[in-house]
């Protein structure tokens, strides 16, 4: 197993992005848990701890980037993307100010802190807002690498993060591509879009697939938007059948990014793999997955049923 996408953000931090004098990093009294604190010890001047405000937090980051700083703006996804999404969309995305925001704590494997600190409605919130680019890692490496290319790009970006410790898809040769989905394993039989943590359960999936005579091409959209349309597109054709997988609501996220555009240009079988229009519980973050069907197993059923 490898280091959590939490992890590999503060080691970003820490070892890359405070090179830029621009950086300001600011976190809401959580920098140790979200290891956003990282940054404090190689640049503490350049650090702030805004305390539990996550709305001032974003205030105050859209007032740095009028003033020519990049402001990384840390706390929980869900303070991030519901307690503050107000001053995210009117502060930070209606100017379409630099401001880049590094959400952690995402989705079901928060694991015991329960529904209430499970956000898996963030990337749909964060989606539906012009300006915003919306990234959401497989693994460690990936998550570093889109920390440090969302610094050097202009506009208001949105990292989801998250607290388990995940499986290493990638190596250290691994190059982020901006708004390019990445092709891991090809097949002709189905398609299989995954985002985040789901990226290795696809992996996973296509393997008991094979076993069973179905190839499965699975890609890896870490760019949930912009979406690669074209390769959404080719894939979709190439297969004829299409599953998405993510660790987050299937009402307004990868899933329903694919489907728009396929309805719109190539309409495709799709089934979708995600948390059915409910909320979380406390619980471990493996028995939760098991729970709420987000497995390679799930995949698996999913991609033979159609």
């Amino acid at each position: 197993m490898g280091k959590a996408t939490r992890a590999a953000y503060g080691e970003a931090l820490k070892t890359v992005v405070y090179k830029n004098p621009r950086v300001v990093v600011l976190e809401a009294d959580l920098g140790n848990a979200t290891k956003s604190g990282a940054f404090k010890e190689v640049a503490p001047e350049r650090y702030f701890n805004m305390g539990i405000s996550e709305q001032d937090m974003m205030g105050t980051a859209a007032g740095f980037a009028a003033a020519g700083k990049i402001p990384v703006a840390s706390t929980f996804a869900v303070f991030a993307a519901g307690r503050a999404f107000e001053q995210v969309r009117n502060s930070i995305c209606y100017p379409n100010l630099n401001v880049k925001i590094c959400a952690t704590h995402a989705g079901l494997t928060v694991g015991a802190d329960g529904g209430s600190h499970q956000a898996v409605e963030d990337i749909s919130l964060m989606r539906s807002l012009p300006n915003m680019t919306v990234i959401n890692p497989a693994d460690a490496k990936e998550a570093k690498e889109a920390v440090c290319a969302a610094v050097e790009y202009t506009g208001p970006v949105y990292i989801r993060l998250g607290r388990a410790e995940v499986e290493d898809i990638h190596g250290e040769d691994y190059v982020f591509r901006w708004g390019r989905g990445e092709i891991l394993r090809d097949g002709d039989d189905v398609t299989i879009f995954a985002t985040g943590i789901m990226t290795a359960k696809a992996l996973q999936a296509a393997e008991q697939l094979a076993a069973d005579g179905i190839q499965a091409r699975v890609v890896n959209i870490h760019t949930v938007k912009p979406l690669d349309e074209k390769l959404v597109i080719e894939s979709a054709q190439k297969t004829g059948k299409v599953v998405t997988a993510e660790e987050h609501s299937v009402i307004g996220g990868l899933g329903s990014a694919v489907a728009e555009v396929l309805a719109r240009t190539c309409p495709t079988k799709q089934a979708f793999v995600g948390i059915n229009d409910t909320f979380g519980e406390s619980g471990s973050p493996d028995d939760l997955l098991e729970k709420y069907g987000l497995t390679a197993e799930a995949i698996v059923a999913a991609a033979k049923e159609l």
